[in-house]
């Protein structure tokens, strides 16, 4: 069952959908979609997170009339790069809605790929009180890095040593920071998988850089499951 949310941010309306409700309330997790929106991939991930018993808001981080417009799209993937601030209040604005949602005991963690790892990790750096968050193969660059101590949440980067897009020089800034930040923080590395190895549909040398890795989106599904049930103990 899925239920269609719609909840408004900053005057435009987004939509939602949350997955893996039950007669009784769940754990809650926010999931972030990637580039393209929320699309088949991010109902994938939604659906194999709710069949461990989590309650999933995949949440919708552009609203309905960018949808279908490259144009608008892409100028807002700019602004949320640059403004890390406006990022992680869109990705708030989801995370509210699960938090005061029914069929939520309480929300665990937020998790995001490709464009919804930055999300992700733009809560932890804003201070959000998560009990984690989640990157897999996400931007890891910031123009806000984070403050020392400010960075409640447990993290996990889930990247891939052969991704062209984020370059390693990202991932040891990104380690400086965290160390920086005093955050606990692991990253686990998966070798030889490039960009996007999670997209089971990625169509091979369609886009270069991103390839799908069974490997790696089996390893890091279940080092993310791990993850999770540390947080909750």
């Amino acid at each position: 069952m899925v239920q269609i949310i719609r909840y408004p941010q900053d005057g435009v309306e987004l939509v939602g959908e949350l997955y893996g409700v039950a007669s009784s309330p769940q754990p809650g997790l926010l999931l972030i979609h990637g580039g393209a929106g929320l699309d088949e991939h991010a109902r994938e991930q939604a659906q194999r997170f709710a069949s461990e018993g989590y309650a999933v808001l995949a949440a919708d981080m552009y609203g309905e009339d960018v949808r279908g417009d490259r144009s608008k799209l892409m100028g807002l993937l700019a602004t949320f790069r640059d403004d890390h601030h406006s990022l992680a209040s869109r990705a708030q604005a989801g995370l509210t809605v699960l938090t005061e949602h029914p069929a939520v005991s309480e929300v665990v963690a937020a998790i995001g790929y490709c464009f919804g790892g930055m999300a992700a990790l733009s809560l932890a750096r804003a201070g959000v009180a998560l009990a984690g968050t989640v990157s897999i193969h996400g931007s890891l660059a910031t123009p806000t890095p984070a403050a020392a101590g400010s960075i409640a949440a447990k993290v996990l980067v889930c990247h891939g040593s052969a991704d062209p897009h984020i370059p390693l020089s990202d991932v040891t800034a990104f380690a400086e920071e965290m160390d920086g930040a005093q955050a606990e923080w692991q990253l686990n590395l998966y070798g030889n998988a490039q960009h996007g190895f999670t997209h089971r549909h990625a169509t091979p040398g369609d886009t270069p850089g991103v390839a799908y890795q069974p490997a790696a989106d089996e390893q890091s599904f279940d080092d993310v499951l791990r993850f999770l049930t540390t947080l909750k103990n």
